[in-house]
C-alpha cells in the first residue's frame, strides 16, 4: 500500500536509479518509489526537472509549505483518470446559474450541518439558534455571492466560541500571518485537509479546477475547496480541540513575534501524525453499515457528486451523525 511521507528537514532530493534519495546535511535516505503516494515538503528542498519527471511518471505529488507551515503549493503529476463525459457535465452544473448555485448550496449546508453539531455537542444552544436563522437564509439565497456572505456571517459566530471551547487567546480569524496559536492550527489544518481533498479527487475522474461555491481560478484547485468545506468541522477543528484538550499541545509548539505566530517543526510533527491517524480510524457507516475510514468519507462524498453531475442522484453532503 502506498504511502505518505512528510520531509521536515531541509535538504535535497534527487533521482537515484529507480528509486529516491533524500539528503539531508547529516544522512541520506532512500525512499523506494512504489511505497509513496505523496510528499510533504515542510523544509527547503532542493531539486530538478528530472527528478519531477520520474515522479510524474511514478504518479507522485508533491505538496511545498514554507518554513512558516504555510502551504505554497502542489506538483502534480499528468492526469490519471479521464472522463470527457463527466468533465462536459462538471462545466455545465458550472455554467448554468441553477444548478451551480443548487451544488454550492449542498456544500455551505453540509458545513453549516457539521459546524452545529460540534457547538451542540458544547451546549452552545444559543448559537446553534442563531446558526439555524443562518442556514434558512442560506436557503433563500439566489446568488453565491449571497451564499459566500452567509458563510462568513456563521464561520464569524462559529469562531466566537472557540476561546470558550478551547480556553486559548483567540480574538477573530487571521490567515497569513496567524495573530496567535489558534489560527495558526486553523490555517495549518486547513492546509493539510485541502491536500488530502486534493489527492482524493484525483482518485476520481474528477477536474480538481471546476468548482461551485468558490470560483475557480488559475492558481488553486477550488473545487478541493468546496469540498473541504463539508470537512473543516470534523477533520480539523475537533482535531485541535482535542489537542489542546488533551494537552499534547502548548505554547511551546508555537513560535510567537510580534505579529505572527507559527507552530514550530515539533508541534507541525505533532499534529501531522495525529491527523494522518484520524484519517485512518474508522466508524461505523450509517447508510453502508459497515466500518470506512475517515478519510473514505471524503471519497463517498466525491462519488455522490459524480452521481449527481451525471444525473443518477442527488448529492447529499455528509452530514455528522457522531
Amino acid at each position: 500500500m502506498s504511502r505518505t511521507y512528510y520531509l521536515f528537514s531541509s535538504g535535497c532530493l534527487r533521482r537515484k536509479d529507480n528509486t529516491l534519495a533524500f539528503e539531508t546535511a547529516d544522512s541520506r535516505r532512500h525512499l523506494p518509489v512504489e511505497d509513496i503516494d505523496h510528499i510533504y515538503c515542510f523544509g527547503e528542498l532542493d531539486l530538478n526537472s528530472k527528478l519531477l519527471d520520474f515522479l510524474g511518471q511514478h504518479g507522485i505529488s508533491i505538496h511545498f509549505f514554507d518554513y512558516y507551515g504555510n502551504y505554497t503549493g502542489t506538483f502534480l503529476p499528468r492526469e490519471g483518470i479521464n472522463s470527457g463525459v463527466l468533465l462536459v457535465r462538471q462545466v455545465e452544473h458550472y455554467l448554468d446559474p441553477e444548478k451551480r448555485i443548487a451544488l454550492a448550496r449542498n456544500f455551505i449546508e453540509g458545513a453549516m450541518h457539521n459546524i452545529r453539531r460540534n457547538l451542540e455537542k458544547r451546549g452552545e444552544n444559543e448559537a446553534c439558534q442563531r446558526l439555524d436563522e443562518f442556514r434558512e437564509a442560506a436557503k433563500e439565497a439566489g446568488e453565491i455571492s449571497d451564499l459566500m456572505s452567509v458563510e462568513a456571517h456563521v464561520r464569524k459566530l462559529y469562531y466566537s466560541k472557540w476561546e470558550e471551547i478551547t480556553g486559548w487567546e483567540f480574538g477573530e480569524r487571521s490567515k497569513r500571518p496567524p495573530a496567535n496559536a489558534l489560527n495558526a492550527l486553523i490555517s495549518f489544518g486547513n492546509s493539510m485537509l485541502y491536500t488530502t481533498v486534493l489527492k482524493e479527487i484525483r482518485r476520481t475522474a474528477l477536474s480538481p479546477v471546476i468548482s461551485y461555491l468558490h470560483e475557480p481560478s488559475e492558481r488553486r484547485y477550488s473545487l478541493a475547496l468546496d469540498v473541504s468545506e463539508i470537512f473543516k468541522p470534523v477533520l480539523v477543528d475537533r482535531l485541535i480541540f482535542r489537542l489542546i484538550n488533551q494537552g499534547s499541545l502548548n505554547e511551546g509548539h508555537f513560535d510567537q513575534k510580534l505579529n505572527y505566530c507559527y507552530l514550530t517543526e515539533g508541534g507541525r510533527k505533532i499534529f501531522v501524525q495525529e491527523f494522518e491517524q484520524l484519517l485512518e480510524n474508522t466508524i461505523v457507516h450509517r447508510k453502508l453499515r459497515r466500518k470506512v475510514k475517515y478519510k473514505s468519507l471524503i471519497r463517498l462524498d466525491l462519488y455522490k457528486l459524480i452521481k449527481h453531475l451525471l444525473g443518477e442522484d442527488l448529492f447529499v453532503p455528509m452530514k455528522v451523525w457522531w
